[in-house]
């Protein structure tokens, strides 16, 4: 589903990573470990089109990436792909469920829809009764439970998780990772996770390692 061909990045005449080169399966997850500074967010960044690239492709089924305009590539991101990451950024003036329905508010689904969305994925993260709740009361484990429901609520093709266990202790981590691969595989979402932690790295189906000439399995 997800196809990276030989992706190169720069800032100026520095080249930050170059020949980067991997595919990712539907309901697959991906972990690439690197260094801090190696490039790992800028990855993320290119595949979502946020950052630009100036070598290789992107593409997620039938959609190249960069080949798409400005306006595309940001209804391209708002259908297609979910982010999760390290510091949360659930909106604090919004309960939990109505963090959770953002990307469907944002996609003008119906409010039926949006309602019985909502409640299929706090059930799924074990969030079921939380609905009303501000998210100043959750735990730092049940705000990452909260981001993974948003980031999967519209059923996206592409999910893209920064450091998602970088705020937790060692046993939530465990578990917020453990819940994120089973969601990717129920909802046959392709996952790119990017983390320096061998820990969170394990529970993915498959390893990579990112440095500054290309990716390789690790």
């Amino acid at each position: 589903m997800l196809r990276v061909e030989d992706l190169g990045k720069r800032y100026g005449s520095a080249w930050i990573f170059r020949h980067v080169s991997f595919d990712v399966a539907p309901g697959e997850m991906v972990a690439v470990l690197g260094e801090s500074g190696v490039g790992k967010s800028t990855l993320l960044n290119g595949l979502a089109g946020l950052d630009d690239v100036q070598e290789g492709r992107v593409s997620l089924g039938s959609s190249d990436v960069q080949a798409l305009s400005e306006d595309a590539q940001a209804l391209w991101r708002r259908r297609e792909v979910g982010f999760v990451f390290q510091a949360f950024h659930v909106l604090p003036h919004l309960s939990v469920a109505q963090n959770v329905a953002l990307p469907l508010l944002l996609l003008n689904a119906p409010r039926q829809e949006r309602q019985q969305r909502v409640m299929q994925m706090l059930k799924a993260v074990g969030l079921e009764g939380f609905e009303d709740r501000e998210p100043r009361t959750l735990s730092g484990g049940q705000l990452q439970r909260v981001a993974i429901a948003r980031a999967l609520a519209h059923r996206p093709a592409l999910l893209l998780a920064d450091e998602p266990t970088g705020n937790l202790d060692p046993e939530t981590a465990e578990r917020v990772m453990g819940l994120l691969r089973q969601q990717v595989h129920e909802l046959q979402a392709a996952c790119v996770l990017v983390t320096h932690s061998r820990a969170a790295a394990r529970v993915a189906d498959r390893v990579l390692q990112l440095r500054a000439d290309g990716i390789s399995p690790a």
